[in-house]
């Protein structure tokens, strides 16, 4: 397992399925790569900032092509130093209305509005969606907990 300094909160420990899957897409699209999460059903790699276009490629040919070469759906985070902007990448798709971060108990945590009818797609089929928007929170910002409201 090796250490990936990720912000002045906290580090990034990844695995070594996690680093082969880093130096996959990274080799086959030049876009800088802080995290990649395997999941069982996708993978989720968190782009650095300013790299989304490289990651994407013109036409989505760089996902695409990397998409083929593991068989698998990727999903692409964009990182952010900010943690309310790092939340909205996260969601993907889904329109988020405001990030209020506070902490209570000496736990960060950050309450997250979404229009009524974008709520289910936020949380996903069993939760998939919200609960990889609380890890990548936590991993990167040490936020404790992602509460939808």
């Amino acid at each position: 397992m090796i250490k990936r300094s990720c912000n002045v909160l906290g580090e990034i420990r990844l695995t070594a399925e996690s680093i082969q899957y880093i130096a996959l897409f990274e080799n086959m699209t030049r876009a800088k790569i802080l995290d990649c999460i395997p999941e069982e059903e996708r993978l989720v790699y968190v782009v650095k900032q300013g790299d989304m276009g490289l990651a994407i490629g013109k036409n989505g040919e760089n996902i695409n092509r990397v998409k083929k070469a593991l068989d698998k759906p990727i999903e692409l985070v964009e990182y952010s130093e900010d943690p309310v902007t790092f939340i909205k990448n996260a969601f993907g798709p889904v329109s988020v209305s405001s990030v209020n971060l506070t902490t209570k108990n000496g736990k960060r945590l950050a309450y997250v509005e979404v229009p009524n009818k974008e709520k289910g797609l936020a949380i996903g089929r069993n939760g998939k969606n919200i609960e990889k928007v609380k890890m990548l929170a936590r991993r990167h910002h040490t936020i404790e907990d992602v509460i939808l409201q």
